[in-house]
C-alpha cells in the first residue's frame, strides 16, 4: 500500500511539480522554497520573548520576556511567528492573502504546526473577517491556516465562535496607537457560545502579528467570556527595536 502511496505521489508530481513558493523555481523536496530562497527567509527560532516571541539579538535565558512584555504583559500567554515580515518575506503572504495563492496553505500549515510549544487540545480559532470585506475577499486567509493546523495536529477547528461586529478600516497604514484604537469592541462571542470556551486553551491564528493589537483585542474578548488561556500563532511578524 505504501509503495502505491509512492508511486502515485511521484506520479502527481510529474504532472504538477513542487515549486518554490517565493520564485517559482521546480524543486524536488516539499520543504517549499528553493536553496536560493531558504536562506533569504528569515525564520524566527530561539533566543525568543518567552511571551510575545520576539527575537532577540543576543542568547538569554530561557523564559526571558522582551522590555515590551515586561512593561505592560499581553493578554495572550504567548505568540509564536515562523518567520520575520521583511523585504524578503512579504511577498509569501502578500500573495497568499490578496493573490489567490491559496495552494501554499498546507506548506504555511505544516510550517505553522512545526514551531508549535507543547499545547494540548487547543480550540483552533482564526482570527475573524468582517462579512463585508469577507464577502470582497471570498476568504479568510487566518481561517485556511487555523483549519490546516487543525487537521495536521488532530485538533478542534471553530472558526464560528470569535466573531468581528465592528468593519474596521485597515491596520496596513495606522500607526501602533490607532491600530489598537481600531480593534477596540471590534470582536464579541455569541451569548449561545460562550459555553463552548469555558475553561478551553485557545489557539488564535493569523496571518501577521504586526504591533499585536489585533491579537490583544481578541484574546481579552476569549478570556473575558470563560477561555483558560490564549496562545497566539501568526505566519509572519514585524520585528521592531525593543524600546
Amino acid at each position: 500500500m505504501q509503495k502505491n502511496l509512492s508511486l502515485f505521489r511521484r506520479f502527481i508530481d510529474l504532472l504538477i511539480p513542487l515549486r518554490c513558493v517565493k520564485c517559482g523555481l521546480i524543486i524536488e523536496k516539499e520543504e517549499g522554497l528553493c536553496i536560493t530562497c531558504w536562506p533569504r527567509i528569515p525564520f524566527i527560532v530561539k533566543p525568543y520573548c518567552f511571551c510575545c516571541g520576539r527575537p532577540f539579538d543576543f542568547e538569554i535565558e530561557e523564559g526571558a520576556l522582551c522590555g515590551v512584555c515586561s512593561r505592560d504583559l499581553p493578554p495572550y500567554t504567548t505568540a509564536r511567528s515562523v518567520f520575520s515580515y521583511t523585504e524578503e518575506s512579504r511577498d509569501l503572504i502578500l500573495k497568499f492573502k490578496h493573490a489567490d495563492y491559496l495552494s501554499a496553505t498546507p506548506l504555511y500549515g505544516k510550517w505553522m504546526a512545526h514551531i508549535l510549544d507543547d499545547l494540548k487540545d487547543p480550540l483552533c480559532i482564526p482570527v475573524p473577517l468582517h462579512w463585508t470585506r469577507l464577502f470582497r475577499r471570498t476568504y479568510n486567509q487566518a481561517a485556511l491556516l487555523a483549519r490546516e493546523i487543525a487537521l495536521i495536529k488532530g485538533w478542534v477547528y471553530a472558526p464560528s465562535l470569535l466573531k468581528r461586529k465592528k468593519r474596521t478600516p485597515s491596520q496596513g497604514y495606522l500607526t501602533k496607537k490607532e491600530r489598537y484604537k481600531n480593534v477596540t469592541r471590534a470582536f464579541s462571542v455569541v451569548d449561545s457560545k460562550k459555553i463552548f470556551l469555558k475553561g478551553k486553551t485557545i489557539l488564535l491564528i493569523d496571518d501577521v502579528f504586526t504591533t499585536g493589537a489585533t491579537l490583544e483585542a481578541c484574546a481579552k474578548i476569549l478570556l473575558k467570556v470563560g477561555a483558560k488561556e490564549v496562545h497566539a500563532l501568526t505566519l509572519g511578524r514585524v520585528v521592531k527595536p525593543d524600546l
